[in-house]
């Protein structure tokens, strides 16, 4: 029996950025819910006890350092990562008063994954990074990859290219869900999928070994679990 995923409660009344950020934290093999303002995020962290939270700070009702603050008076310490617009010095020394992270609008997708695992770790010590597609490993705290116990030298792009797919190990990742993962907000200069999937195909699946990665034609593309 394998253990359940961290809970992530995604708190933010902007649907397209609750979206992202779903989208992005499933993408890093998480489970997620969403509450769109103070009143369900607080009836959400009651009655599901997620792991962490993500809060905006600029909710419709409640702002989220109001909002944190009566959770902690209900004795609730779930680490919580402050997603907002605002970028003063003094919202930053609030929101980590408050919580335990903060990140500011426009956001790197790769940093806030980044830094939602940093406080999982907090929660959840010891837990292993390594993902694993037969006798490919990618090893995401020392960002090293190795097929057959050798190491494989990647670029930056084609490393969160293969993350997206072993992370979704046995399921078709579209172009638009590679898009958003791996160039993020980089909208007038993301690269051809295509083609840095043929890059990563000449590091991955070298002459002589199995082939890990497979094109759904008309769909994107999937790496299996096993050759």
């Amino acid at each position: 029996m394998t253990d359940p995923k961290p809970t992530v409660l995604v708190v933010d009344d902007e649907e397209n950025i609750s979206a992202l950020v779903r989208m992005a934290l499933e993408a890093a093999g998480l489970e997620v819910a969403v509450a769109n303002s103070s009143a369900t995020a607080i009836t959400a962290v009651e009655d599901t006890n997620p792991d962490m939270m993500v809060l905006d700070v600029m909710l419709g009702d409640v702002d989220g350092f109001t909002t944190l603050s009566t959770l902690r008076e209900r004795g609730i310490q779930i680490p919580v990562l402050f997603l907002t617009a605002l970028d003063a010095t003094a919202d930053k020394v609030a929101g980590l008063s408050l919580g335990d992270d903060y990140l500011t609008k426009p956001f790197s997708v790769e940093e806030l994954v980044a830094r939602v695992r940093a406080l999982l770790r907090r929660v959840t010590p010891g837990e292993s990074h390594r993902l694993i597609c037969g006798d490919l490993t990618l090893d995401e705290d020392n960002f090293e990859v190795t097929r057959s116990g050798e190491v494989i030298q990647l670029t930056p792009t084609e490393y969160r290219l293969l993350r997206i797919l072993m992370r979704n190990a046995d399921k078709v990742v579209t172009r638009a869900q590679i898009l958003d993962a791996v160039w993020e907000y980089d909208f007038s200069n993301r690269a051809n999928v295509d083609t840095y999937i043929s890059y990563l195909r000449k590091k991955i699946d070298t002459e002589g070994q199995d082939s890990l990665i497979v094109t759904q034609r008309g769909f994107g593309y999937m790496i299996k679990s096993h050759p």
